[in-house]
This record gives structure tokens, C-alpha cells and sequence, in this order.
């Protein structure tokens, strides 16, 4: 399986580290032998039709923070010339969130599907403003797209919710969706100020380069579209949320929350209408988590309330979601 890979930071690293070490098992179980063909990052990319070497690939960028020195030949192409112009059957796209217009992830995903490959996204972006049309033009192509990586890093959340409430009615869910505002908000029950809490997110490099993605609630905002669209079947981009993010809690409002046996949670819900913002919770409530940990809790017709809890976002996280969503394609190809 041919492999374009757009995005080569952290996520992109990890799921090339995990297929070169996963190489031998992947075949003998899944028949899987996949091969990234090429690769773009934001300074340019790489390509080689009969594979390039993933520790090579990681070397050149941890050294000179490019791919481009990859080859001693020039071969700077764009990922959208990859797309065009590579022989390649999946494209993988993890260039960063972008939620003013999705670029250039946008740009990649529908080229991609146009050119008839199948697509993997951890790139919330392009889902978030425009999930209901790319759904609608994979249909169209006839092409897989597939994106658990993007709510719950390697959690199979989405996964979940579709297959094993398979036959439920889901009736609303509500969760902690962001691990960062998690991990300030439990600082300060801890009794740090919201700046000291912020401060230790920061170097221990749990938040964005863009602080407000996380803080005001974009992000979070991002995966409750993507849920509502993929669970719910409702079709909703990003200006449908009513969002509020953390901002302005502070240490008087989780005291308040403490007296009360509450604590001050940033809450996802999906109930008649999509809201992100600040949310007083019972210390009880099985979605009422610690620290960097993601929870969402699902009310279905017959089955009650389940929860599911996990790590959110990390490299090695997402990049297994990516290997998932991959067997997965594999597994439908081999059924056709």
C-alpha cells in the first residue's frame, strides 16, 4: 500500500517510526505492506516510488528540521504535487489544525479523494469547517475516509460509539475533550492560579503554539463537530458550537465548585444543542477525570450512560489511531 504523508511533525515521526517497527506483524497478520512514498512538510517534501527510510526520514528532520535533505537531488515538491502525480493509493494527512480555513489540509483531502485515494485525517481543520461536503464527496469517489485519530488521539472513541453502541439510539453525550484545559482546571482545584497552571501546560508542552486553541475552546469545539456529524448524523461545521472557553474561571469559581462537591470542567455537549464551555460536575460523575485525561460519556435509548476514558493527543497516541484507521482501509479493500 503506497503512502503519501502530509505533515512530518511529531504525529508524522511517530506513525513512521510505528510502521518500520511494525513492518514484519503487519504483514503476517493483515497481509499489509505499506510503504510511504512520499512525504511533505512545511518546508517542502520528498519522494521516492519505491519507499523512502523511515529512520532516515526522522534523522533529516530532527538534524536540519526539513525533509528536503533527504536525498542529495534536489526534489522539492509540494504535497499537492504529490497527490497529483504520485502512483500512491492512501494519503495520510497531519499538517496542523487550521480552523480560520482549514489549509492546506483542505486543499490536500479534496485533491486526494478527486484523484481517487483513500484518506486518513488527524487534521481536526478540514472536519470542523467542512465535515458534511468532504463526507459527501468521498461517497462520491468511492473512496474510505477515515479520522479516529482526531477525537481521543489513540482512544477509539468514534470507534466506540459506532460499533460498539452499534443498535443504540444515541440520545446526547457530553465530555472533556481537550487534555490541556484539563490539566490547568485540575491545577488550579490543586490551588494553583490560572496563570501558574497555564505556565506548567506550557512547559511540560501540553499547549498549542496557539495558546487559544486550547483556551478558548476551539479545539474542543472542533471534536464535538466531528462527533455530532459522525455519531449524531447531524450536519454541523464549527460556527454551529456555542463555545466559551476557560479564561475567565478562576480561583473563587473553583472553590465555589469544591464546596459543593463540583469541580470546574471544560464540557463538550451534544444534547438538542452543541456547547462547549466551562461546567460544574459532581467529583462523582465518572466523567469528572484528572490531568491530561479525555472522557466522554454516552446516553444511549436502552443501554443508560457509558463512559469511555483515555489519553488524549500524543504522538505515539495518534500515530496508532493512523495504524488503525489504515488495517481498517486494508481490510475493506480485501472485501470488495
Amino acid at each position: 500500500m503506497r503512502i503519501i504523508l502530509c505533515g512530518f511533525g511529531v504525529v508524522g515521526q511517530s506513525f513512521a517510526k510505528l510502521l518500520e517497527s511494525r513492518s514484519e506483524d503487519l504483514y503476517a497478520r493483515y497481509g499489509l505492506k505499506p510503504k510511504i512514498v512520499g512525504v511533505f512538510d512545511k518546508t517542502g517534501g520528498v519522494t521516492d516510488t519505491s519507499g523512502l527510510d523511515a529512520s532516515r526520514l526522522i534523522g533529516t528532520k530532527r538534524k536540519y528540521n526539513s525533509v528536503k535533505k533527504y536525498s542529495k537531488k534536489e526534489n522539492n515538491v509540494s504535497g499537492l504535487d504529490m497527490i497529483n502525480n504520485l502512483n500512491a493509493e492512501v494519503l495520510i494527512e497531519a499538517t496542523a489544525s487550521n480552523y480560520k480555513d482549514a489549509e492546506p489540509g483542505m486543499t490536500h483531502i479534496i485533491n486526494a479523494m478527486k484523484q481517487g485515494l483513500h484518506v486518513i485525517s488527524v487534521n481536526k481543520g478540514p472536519l470542523a469547517l467542512a465535515f458534511p461536503s468532504l463526507f459527501e464527496l468521498a461517497e462520491y469517489n468511492n473512496i474510505m475516509f477515515r479520522f479516529s485519530g482526531t477525537v481521543g488521539g489513540g482512544t477509539p472513541i468514534l470507534d466506540y460509539a459506532k460499533n460498539s453502541l452499534g443498535g443504540e439510539q444515541i440520545i446526547s453525550f457530553d465530555g472533556i475533550l481537550n487534555g490541556t484545559t484539563n490539566y490547568i482546571l485540575t491545577n488550579m482545584a490543586n490551588g494553583m492560579s490560572f496563570n501558574d497552571a497555564l505556565n506548567d501546560a506550557k512547559k511540560r508542552g501540553y499547549v498549542e503554539a496557539d495558546e487559544s486553541l486550547d483556551l478558548d475552546g476551539l479545539d474542543a469545539a472542533a471534536k464535538l463537530v466531528i462527533l455530532a456529524n459522525w455519531i449524531m448524523r447531524m450536519k454541523v461545521t464549527m460556527p454551529d458550537i456555542k463555545r466559551t472557553g476557560i479564561r475567565k474561571v478562576n480561583e473563587e469559581d473553583i472553590k465555589i465548585a469544591a464546596s459543593k462537591n463540583c469541580a470546574v470542567k471544560l464540557i463538550a455537549s451534544c444534547n438538542k444543542e452543541l456547547v462547549v464551555g466551562p461546567k460544574e460536575i459532581s467529583v462523582n460523575d465518572p466523567l469528572c477525570v484528572d490531568g491530561t485525561l479525555n472522557a466522554i460519556s454516552f446516553t444511549s435509548e436502552h443501554s443508560g450512560t457509558q463512559t469511555v476514558i483515555g489519553r488524549g493527543a500524543g504522538g505515539i497516541e495518534t500515530a496508532s489511531s493512523i495504524l488503525r484507521d489504515l488495517i481498517n482501509i486494508r481490510n475493506e479493500i480485501t472485501k470488495i
